[in-house]
């Protein structure tokens, strides 16, 4: 059975485990300085970051559990703007992964649709997120649901620069 439910702060413990198992699945190979991905790591997902982030009430966490398992989770930032983005009324999709064994059940759509019902809920007019040049998986997902490119960004991984697209869909 798949559940997506609301993170407290109870799930932290289950949240930086995700986080960095799944940032460090689906990017660390991108990551030029493996000591870099360690930095990284372990200060984007320590107890402290994810439980700073779970308290500040711009950020909605929800974990995606199949058979009562924790194997993904998404992050959505309300009012989170970006010079790229024209439409004040926007929200972020900051994270959305799941763990590298659970994607062929191609529960990342589960998860996407339900991340962008949240997003009209709030009543939001876009959503936007960025994705790394080099993710084609994921530029390839985000196009085929909608998601048109509108700027870029660079993503800082221990002060090294990643050129990150900027995407955008109306809702």
């Amino acid at each position: 059975m798949i559940n997506i439910k609301t993170a407290k702060i109870a799930d932290t413990e289950v949240l930086a485990l995700l986080g960095r198992i799944t940032y460090s699945e689906s990017h660390g190979h991108f990551i030029d300085d493996k000591n870099d991905l360690l930095k990284f790591l372990n200060n984007s997902f320590s107890i402290t970051e994810i439980k700073n982030q779970l308290k500040n009430t711009n950020n909605l966490f929800y974990i995606l559990y199949v058979d009562d398992f924790p194997v993904g989770y998404t992050k959505l930032v309300l009012n989170e703007l970006h010079e790229s983005v024209k439409v004040n009324s926007s929200c972020r999709l900051e994270k959305i992964y799941i763990l590298k064994d659970f994607l062929p059940l191609k529960l990342g759509q589960k998860l996407f649709d339900f991340i962008v019902g949240k997003a009209i809920e709030h009543q939001f007019k876009n959503i936007w997120l960025s994705v790394y040049i080099k993710n084609i998986r994921a530029i390839n997902f985000y196009k085929k649901n909608g998601f048109e490119i509108s700027g870029k960004l660079d993503y800082l991984v221990n002060n090294k620069k990643y050129e990150n697209f900027v995407y955008v869909k109306k809702i």
